[in-house]
């Protein structure tokens, strides 16, 4: 009986060890400048695993965007929240953010330049199988990830959650080479019927491999509980909400996306 018990409490201690572990690690862009990532990865796995690139919303490397890096961990991937502009700066008013965006998208090869050395941090963690990354992105993170695609990254496949569409380096044909799942409020106010249909007629043109889902009901920032609170406090905040329906219902489709994408 001491022997089942003790062999009981090693199991139960095996499995607390278990868990997801993060950690923050500085790193540079092609420029020197500072960035923060955010790693995550079950420890109770063995092995490499895919690696998925996870970048914030205009809000920068907020909780949020750390949370989908240990939900993604939690799933068995090798996660790493990115940092689009510098020193892990947040914030919470819409201005703030509005500026912080504009900067990082000032010019299009040294965004691209900054999601790139992301992308390395990731392989060079032990955990990550190189020959299989993706990325999904929130928001401002959704078009950097789009805009990954359009140029023709190596990646096996990127999502989009409440992303915007418009891009100044459009895709050419040929040119996506990432499989390319966009999930997309019906309500949402900060995207146009003209961008949407837009950004189809690119994909098309291009001959990408994409799957765009439309949610009936979802408002802008609909994966983010904090979308509520973020949109108004006197601020006079953008037109963004929470769904929970579609929070739920875009995860299962990143799941079942990355189920087609990596072996």
């Amino acid at each position: 009986m001491r022997c089942l018990l003790a062999l009981a409490l090693i199991g139960a201690a095996s499995l607390a060890q278990a868990a997801v572990q993060t950690r923050e690690i500085p790193y540079q862009d092609a420029d020197g400048k500072r960035l923060v990532g955010y790693y995550a990865y079950d420890d109770a796995a063995e092995g490499k695993r895919p690696g998925v690139v996870v970048v914030h919303e205009w809000w920068g490397l907020n909780d949020y965007a750390k949370r989908r890096a240990r939900d993604l961990a939690g799933l068995g991937y090798s996660a790493l929240a990115i940092d689009m502009y510098g020193d892990g700066k947040t914030t919470e008013h819409p201005a703030d953010a509005q500026a912080f965006m504009a900067a990082a998208l000032k010019d299009p090869d040294a965004a691209a330049e900054r999601f790139d050395a992301g992308v390395e941090l990731l392989k060079i963690q032990p955990q990550t199988d190189t020959t299989q990354i993706a990325a999904i992105g929130y928001c401002f993170g959704g078009k950097v990830v789009l805009d990954a695609a359009r140029r023709g990254e190596a990646l096996a496949g990127v999502a989009s959650f409440h992303g915007a569409l418009v891009t100044n380096t459009p895709a050419t044909p040929g040119s996506v080479k990432a499989k390319v799942l966009v999930e997309h409020g019906a309500k949402d106010s900060m995207v146009t019927p003209e961008q949407v249909e837009k950004f189809k007629e690119e994909m098309d043109a291009s001959g990408a491999s994409y799957e765009f889902v439309s949610i009936p009901g979802a408002r802008h920032g609909f994966t983010n509980p904090d979308a509520d609170r973020l949109s108004h406090g006197g601020h006079g905040g953008p037109d963004i909400g929470y769904n929970k329906a579609a929070d739920e219902s875009s995860w299962a489709d990143l799941q079942a996306f990355f189920k087609k994408i990596f072996k």
